[in-house]
């Protein structure tokens, strides 16, 4: 038997919930792209948004698609990785090739390195979520990140090699800088260098970072440039530390 509510009643039904959209656009050296919900958007060498004409980059290397009102970033390609941050540059993800992994930020930045050139797009989203975890420095003239701690000098190496990311404004193209060109910059032997460098990456790696330990496919360019993107997203340096470069420096910290 149907039940009719008679009309002294005041309770009502409650309200239906409007359907959610997450509108979604990609941001690249100031180009706008508006994705479409129905239509996977290919970012590479040939692709819906050409990156640019470079041999070591995939035709199509990373996909943002639409699956059941959600976005999702897919590592497609075969060799190259990525650097996913929140708005902050503080929440970060490693996307591995054949990874994918949702878009929940309002502000997605994606930073990948394709032979000696790394490119940062943006991913801008209706459907904003993020985690705050920043460097807290420790007024000695070290910075800690989470529990690594890195010496003056450790920092400096790591900004030589981040001086053309962080002199960039906005998304686009940057170069990184070989070991022996950052070695220069900061009046080095290449062989003080290397050491600094394997014992940042050996610091950053048991905290869990990944891409900077040798192995099968572990390239020094790509150690390089992986301590790049986690650096310059996660705030490790900054452009406001750049002065640094051209001070005098303190070698007291080789330890």
């Amino acid at each position: 038997m149907l039940e009719v509510s008679t009309p002294d009643e005041t309770t009502a039904p409650p309200p239906t919930a409007p359907a959610t959209r997450s509108d979604a656009n990609v941001e690249f050296c100031g180009e706008w792209f508006a994705l479409d919900p129905a239509k996977p958007f290919e970012i590479g060498r040939d692709a819906d948004l050409d990156i640019d004409d470079n041999q070591y980059l995939h035709r199509r290397f990373l996909q943002i698609a639409n699956v059941d009102g959600m976005w999702w970033l897919s590592n497609v390609g075969s060799r190259l990785s990525a650097t996913v941050s929140d708005a902050s540059r503080t929440m970060q993800a490693w996307l591995a090739p054949g990874a994918r992994m949702p878009i929940v930020f309002g502000l997605t930045t994606v930073v990948f390195t394709a032979g000696p050139t790394s490119y940062e797009f943006t991913v801008h989203t209706s459907a904003p979520t993020f985690f705050d975890s920043t460097p807290v420095p420790d007024g000695s003239g070290a910075t800690t990140v989470g529990a690594v701690t890195f010496t003056a000098s450790q920092k400096l190496l790591i900004l030589a090699l981040a001086e053309p990311m962080l002199k960039r404004d906005g998304t686009g193209t940057s170069e990184i800088p070989s070991s022996q060109l950052a070695a220069e910059r900061l009046g080095w032997a290449l062989s003080r260098f290397n050491r600094k460098l394997d014992n940042v990456c050996d610091k950053l790696s048991r905290t869990g970072v990944e891409g900077l330990r040798g192995g099968v496919g572990a390239l020094a360019t790509n150690r390089r440039a992986r301590l790049v993107e986690y650096a310059v997203l996660s705030r490790l340096v900054t452009k406001n530390d750049l002065p640094l470069l051209d001070q005098p420096h303190d070698d007291n910290d080789d330890r």
